[in-house]
């Protein structure tokens, strides 16, 4: 039997922004621990929150700030969930103060890193920012005829539409993800998907979203100084979520995580490199989330701000 939902405390914070109608909305339940083992009442609050996931901390260690984490979709259960532990973080250091938190997850451990100075002057204002480390990250080449090809069908695009300097992969951080780069910028705000093809191939394969791409910085003559690390790449990016119940996720963390593992499996990362990530801008939610990946390094840091959604009544 299902616990009743209707108490329950649901803070709503929106990361990778400083705006609250920007980033990526998330549920966040500070304290669920009456419903550590209900699965279909945590479905049953995402499913009433309505954003591409809500986050609910069951167990909690409170001396060790540490917390167990899980992530629901309106639809089901996520094993990680990016903008959601930065939204999380951020709630709970907006609460208890800054600091570094541990997340034990169904995907693993992942350690947050909270400062209050968020936008980084020095002068305390602007949302707190978080820095998470994912689990090892992995990428492996996708398979053309079972997993690329009807992707592309279902996304309506062809072969000709990628950059074939950025070969699909199917990429890890915590969930697995399709990568498939854009050959222009056009082709990525063109986003017209077959929902129900493409959700369909999702779940054959079990990827959590499609991370489309494309590549703002070119060639490496245009890789410069980025937030003060010697090589940047600056991409900007579309996440269809159609397993999840959303036709597309404004700010994906996990994705922009496994991302970074796939920058290094292509050998583009040869030193400690920042990659700036633009989301949500076809949306008009506007996301900007920050990746540090280090070529011997299997573990990818994401950071971002993020900020309480104000709610009537």
């Amino acid at each position: 039997m299902t616990a009743p939902t209707t108490d329950i405390d649901v803070l709503h914070y929106s990361a990778f922004t400083t705006r609250p109608d920007g980033g990526n909305p998330a549920g966040v339940v500070l304290d669920a621990a009456a419903l550590a083992d209900d699965d279909a009442a945590m479905t049953a609050v995402a499913a009433r929150v309505g954003y591409s996931e809500t986050a609910f901390i069951t167990e909690r260690d409170e001396a060790a700030r540490r917390y167990r984490l899980r992530y629901f979709s309106p639809l089901a259960e996520v094993a990680f969930c990016g903008h959601a532990t930065i939204a999380t973080a951020v709630a709970l250091a907006d609460r208890d103060g800054p600091g570094e938190l541990v997340f034990d997850t169904a995907s693993g451990e992942i350690r947050v890193e909270t400062t209050a100075d968020g936008d980084g002057d020095g002068d305390g204002d602007g949302p707190s920012r978080a820095t998470l480390t994912s689990v090892p990250t992995r990428s492996r080449p996708a398979d053309p005829g079972t997993e690329v090809e009807p992707t592309l069908a279902a996304l309506r695009w062809s072969a000709d539409d990628l950059d074939p300097a950025l070969p699909p992969h199917v990429a890890f951080a915590g969930n697995d993800h399709l990568v498939l780069a854009a050959a222009n910028r056009e082709r990525l705000a063109d986003l017209d998907y077959d929902y129900d093809a493409l959700e369909a191939v999702m779940r054959r394969r079990g990827w959590t979203t499609v991370h489309l791409v494309w590549r703002e910085a070119g060639d490496d003559s245009a890789r410069g100084s980025a937030d003060g690390v010697t090589n940047g790449f600056v991409f900007h990016a579309r996440d269809p979520f159609p397993v999840g119940g959303v036709v597309e996720d404004p700010a994906t963390g996990a994705a922009a995580a496994a991302f970074g593992g796939y920058l290094r499996a292509l050998g583009l990362v040869d030193g400690p490199t920042r990659v700036r990530i633009r989301q949500g801008e076809d949306m008009g939610r506007p996301s900007d989330l920050l990746l540090d990946v280090t070529p011997d390094v299997p573990r990818v840091r994401v950071s971002g701000q993020a900020v309480r959604i104000p709610q009537s009544g």
